[in-house]
């Protein structure tokens, strides 16, 4: 099945302090990301939608700059794991914060994902208080 990479980024009124523990754990992704979300040996999260089991595996994390996620077992032999990669960057200029999401799966509805991310950063900008 072929991949799309889908990259969106928002604009959030949070430093990038307040942000990361929402992209970086697994009870501030649960808030907003998942359903459930819990935490497994080896650097390994345990995310559920729809009472259904998503492993994946924590392979980069910078303090305060972003974290991404890669899916077990979602690819065959010949292509890559499905991934998430959420990047806090910061305006130097206007000391505005905004949230890149690179969310690279076999969902090729383009308008479904931007439908799906305006959700979810709905529900975080509300947590979050932006």
């Amino acid at each position: 099945m072929e991949k799309i990479k889908f990259v969106v980024e928002y604009e959030l009124r949070a430093s990038p302090k307040v942000l990361f523990p929402y992209i970086s754990t697994a009870s501030g992704l649960s808030q907003w990301f998942a359903s459930k979300v819990n935490t497994l040996p080896e650097q390994r999260l345990d995310f559920q939608w729809d009472n259904e089991s998503h492993i994946a595996r924590q392979v980069s994390m910078r303090q305060n700059k972003g974290v991404r996620f890669e899916f077990l077992e979602t690819g065959d032999a010949d292509s890559e794991n499905n991934y998430v990669d959420f990047r806090i960057d910061q305006s130097e200029l206007t000391q505005s914060t905004f949230l890149r999401i690179t969310d690279y799966s076999s969902t090729t509805e383009e308008d479904e994902l931007y439908d799906l991310w305006d959700g979810l950063m709905d529900k975080l900008k509300e947590i979050v208080g932006s």
